[in-house]
This record gives C-alpha cells, sequence and structure tokens, in this order.
C-alpha cells in the first residue's frame, strides 16, 4: 500500500477499502467469530439457533454468515449441528474476545461510570482499532487498573464529573 501524505483524509469506508486486502473479516464477521469462540469457550459448544438469540438476528442471516466463515475455514458446521472452530478460528476468535473486553474495560475505566455497561459502544469502535493500537490500549488499560483511585479522583476534579 502507498504511504499517505499528511492531507490525506478518507471517509470510515474510504479507510475500510484501502485495508480491505490486508483483512477477510467484516465487523459483522467478526461479531459472529467473537461470540462463536465467546459461547465455545463459556458452554463447550454452540448451535446456529442460539447464535441467532445471541446476537439479535434471524436464523437465515446466521445460516449466511456461518457459510461465509466456513469458505474461510474459520469454522466448521452441519446444518442444525453444533458449531466448532478451526485452529485458526480460535485463534482469531480469542484476540477478537480480548480486543472486545480490552475496549470495554477500558470505556468503563475512562468513564469511571459503574451504573452504565459500555457494551454498545465497545461494540461500535472495537473494529476500528489495529491490533498495536489495541496493544497500547491493553496496557493503559492494565495501568488505569492500577491506578484507578487515583485516576476517578482526578476525574471528579473536575465541573461535573468532566
Amino acid at each position: 500500500m502507498e504511504k499517505k501524505s499528511a492531507q490525506e483524509f478518507y471517509t470510515v469506508r474510504g479507510y475500510q477499502l484501502l485495508e480491505q486486502h490486508k483483512a477477510h473479516l467484516t465487523p459483522s464477521l467478526e461479531d459472529y467469530l467473537e461470540m462463536i469462540y465467546r459461547r465455545i469457550h463459556e458452554d463447550g459448544y454452540v448451535r446456529a439457533v442460539s447464535l441467532a438469540e445471541w446476537l439479535n438476528v434471524q436464523p437465515p442471516s446466521v445460516s449466511k454468515m456461518l457459510h461465509r466463515l466456513a469458505q474461510l475455514r474459520l469454522i466448521e458446521y452441519q446444518k442444525y449441528g453444533v458449531i466448532s472452530m478451526t485452529d485458526q478460528g480460535r485463534e482469531i476468535g480469542k484476540y477478537l474476545l480480548w480486543r472486545h473486553n480490552t475496549v470495554h474495560r477500558f470505556l468503563y475505566l475512562l468513564r469511571g461510570d459503574s451504573k452504565r455497561d459500555f457494551l454498545e459502544e465497545a461494540e461500535l469502535v472495537e473494529h476500528g482499532f489495529s491490533r498495536e493500537t489495541m496493544d497500547y490500549l491493553s496496557m493503559l488499560t492494565e495501568f488505569l487498573e492500577c491506578h484507578e483511585k487515583e485516576y476517578h479522583s482526578f476525574l471528579r476534579s473536575f465541573p461535573e464529573g468532566k
């Protein structure tokens, strides 16, 4: 890929198209793979009908996405059967869950608001971070966790907690 000058800007979709050759997974496919990994890790197995419930989508949508993930050789499944992950699928799924949890924890710590769940916000932003940025975000999150009291005290020093 050509190096962009500092003055070149693109829309979000434009950046996605520039990086399209690097990634075969869309944000939606990532969400499916992350949930499959999460449920297999927690429950030991996952079926398409359960996946539809957890992701709040219709079963035909799940079938279509499972077919695409199988074409990418990230999962194996038979219609109405248990979904299993390939080694590569497990590796990517583990990373996707780590990325989600890191962003979610960071947003919680950043805002210092235990009454609010940042799930929606985490879902919206997690797909845009590079692996390198995620590594730094993870380190910053660990730092905030170690210094949570001091950081929350710092937050309270601003008018109206801002």
